[in-house]
């Protein structure tokens, strides 16, 4: 949600609003409606925000201009305390001079309390905020140590939040804490950086360092200080950033959006390589369980929301089929409340392309205190469920901006079929073969994506002529259901239009009664191989609505000529196995969505009331 930025440059320098204003224009894909800025400089600090996009800030600085800095702190934020007004906006000043701004990133619960206990002691407050509350106890702890006044305000806070702050008499000093929110330190030569993610500083180093929970960060221009909220020194693990700022631009494209649905192709590719050794044989090595306790496994929960809850719900149909273990898939804000079972033989997996998605972080937390098993299958190195899992698969998809996820939604189904044939190939030689028969197939599948890609023009041509449609259904069985559900879920948050996802086989036991004359209908048809005689089920489905005045839209496979009766539209998708037919399926409707919002003339980027990561529960 919030996007957070922290610079000190050195003493000569004053690029620290270029740094943070651009940090922020990272960081827009997050989801915000306002912004602000906060410089020392002259012995004083410096505050300009504004409700609404960051084009507002901009102006805003234009007509007051900011002085030459080296310090700066900058947000954009998601409203939660307060609506989004100028006055709500971070920065937020401490103290009766004003001399501290604070800027902030979750939720504190315990704010009430906190902020009538300020009103007794005559803090007049100028915000609805949380965040405010929080300013003016920094403010009253400090006494010439910004760092230790942070250290005893989080021993106060309940709930989850990042936060950075700056003081005009300690000019060349970042202070940041984190308790389950994201913040990453950037290491810069002769400055550094803090970031919600490391898309805030790409453009500046790739050098960063992760924070553990509950630690406090101190950044100057050549030194990250790191203690514990107990304050005893802590020590951040470094990494490099294998993408630089070229990745996080449009490239050409008119959206990141269609960007990102470009890149699929490579994201599967990147999320494939180096797992394989000379044999062919799968070697996850960054899985720090081991072999016996992963054959011991005889459950699996899969915990996610929104698309990677999809992604989870493809999986479950391929990890039971080749590894005969039970998977269950819950959404993770439901897990705590529904008295899971799992203990020690529970592989808990958790599906978040931020690692920052606080349901799924709760969800994680809770699965170890039962003593499961957890990994992570995540796409940002640095990020907090990671950490707090036994052990992480990484994606390799890049950044992702668009709000909507596309390629990420891609490579976390990839990563979810590297663990599942993992765990295969972990259970004998007979599920072994059969794990490196999938696994070559699989590496075949970037070059049928991008071949499916030169091939969409008609959807798109669909799509523009279906601009003023206000209601599409999508029909879809196995793993054909989830990619319905991915599909109306791509309609719903770029057009604003009532799309829904059913199970094919479901539709005579309600959904048909909204078929009428005209209605736009999705059909995810699986290829005639697929068991059980999916295939006849699910061409009789469309027979069912086109009887019944349905404008009926085909996914099927090149060759399928069944369809081709009841069909008033057949996309063709290239030929793959059933359990890999989503990685291709879903690439259809992804571009429909794409193509109908921008015909509407929406925002496809930034969808309205959405943030990219859901950093509060």
């Amino acid at each position: 949600m919030c996007g957070i930025v922290g610079y000190v440059g050195a003493q000569d320098g004053a690029r620290a609003l270029e740094v943070v204003m651009e940090g922020l224009a990272r960081l827009e894909y997050r989801g915000y409606d306002s912004a602000g800025v906060a410089l020392v400089a002259d012995g004083e600090v410096d505050v300009r925000k504004r409700a609404g996009k960051l084009v507002n800030l901009v102006a805003e600085i234009e007509q007051h201009p900011l002085p030459p800095s080296r310090t700066g702190i900058g947000h954009t934020r998601w409203a939660t305390h307060g609506g989004p007004t100028d006055e709500n906006a971070h920065p937020h000043r401490g103290g009766a001079d004003g001399k501290l701004a604070l800027i902030h990133n979750g939720i504190i619960e315990n704010f009430h309390p906190l902020k009538n206990e300020l009103l007794d002691a005559g803090v007049q407050f100028e915000s609805e905020t949380d965040t405010e509350v929080v300013a003016q106890l920094l403010a009253k702890a400090y006494d010439g140590d910004l760092t230790e006044a942070m250290r005893t305000v989080v021993a106060r806070l309940e709930g989850a939040f990042t936060l950075l702050a700056v003081h005009a008499d300690r000019p060349g000093v970042v202070v940041g804490a984190r308790r389950n929110s994201p913040l990453v330190v950037g290491l810069g030569e002769g400055e550094n950086f803090l970031g919600s993610d490391v898309a805030a500083f790409i453009g500046y180093t790739r050098e960063a360092m992760e924070l553990e929970q509950d630690q406090i960060v101190t950044i100057t221009p050549d030194a990250v200080e790191v203690i514990g909220f107990d304050g005893e020194p802590a020590q951040g693990k470094t990494f490099h950033v294998d993408w630089d700022a070229a990745a996080a631009e449009k490239g050409g494209f008119d959206t990141f959006m269609e960007k990102e649905i470009n890149e699929q192709p490579q994201a599967v590719a990147d999320t494939l390589l180096g797992r394989t050794d000379e044999t062919g044989a799968l070697t996850l090595d960054e899985l720090r369980i081991s072999e016996e306790q992963l054959r011991a496994v005889d459950r699996i929960t899969i915990v996610a929301c929104g698309t990677a809850a999809y992604a989870g719900m493809v999986a479950k149909y391929a990890i039971e089929r080749w590894t005969r273990i039970p998977v269950e898939v819950s959404l993770a804000h439901e897990f705590r409340y529904c008295d899971p079972i799992a203990g020690e033989r529970t592989l808990v997996v958790s599906i978040s392309q931020s690692g920052e998605t606080m349901d799924t972080l709760m969800a994680v937390k809770h699965a170890r205190e039962l003593g499961a098993l957890t990994v992570s299958i995540c796409n940002t190195h640095g990020s907090t469920i990671p950490r707090e899992s036994d052990a992480v698969l990484y994606t390799h998809a890049g950044p992702e901006i668009a709000v909507a996820s596309t390629k990420a939604f891609l490579a976390q189904i990839t990563a979810c079929y590297l663990l599942g044939l993992y765990l295969t190939q972990l259970r004998g030689e007979t599920y072994a073969d059969d794990a490196r028969a999938v696994l070559a197939e699989l590496q075949e599948v970037p070059d049928r994506i991008t071949e499916l890609l030169g091939n969409l023009e008609r959807v798109r041509e669909i799509a523009r002529f279906m601009a003023d449609t206000r209601s599409v259904l999508f029909l879809g069985r196995h793993v054909g259901f989830p990619v319905a559900m991915e599909g109306a879920l791509k309609l719903k948050e770029l057009a604003y239009i009532h799309a829904e996802g059913f199970a094919a086989g479901e539709l005579k036991h309600g959904p048909i009664a909204l078929i009428e004359p005209g209605q736009p209908v999705f059909i995810v048809v699986p290829g005639p191989d697929t068991p059980h005689g999916l295939h006849g089920k699910v061409v009789s489905n469309i027979q069912e609505i086109r009887a019944r005045g349905a404008r009926t839209l085909v996914i099927a496979q090149e060759g399928d000529t069944a369809v081709e009766p009841f069909a008033d539209e057949v996309i063709r998708v290239p030929r793959t196995s059933p359990m890999l037919q989503p990685l291709l399926t879903t690439v259809p409707l992804q571009v429909f969505a794409l193509e109908l919002s921008t015909a509407k003339g929406l925002d496809v980027d930034q969808p309205r009331n959405l943030a990219k990561s859901v950093t509060v529960e």
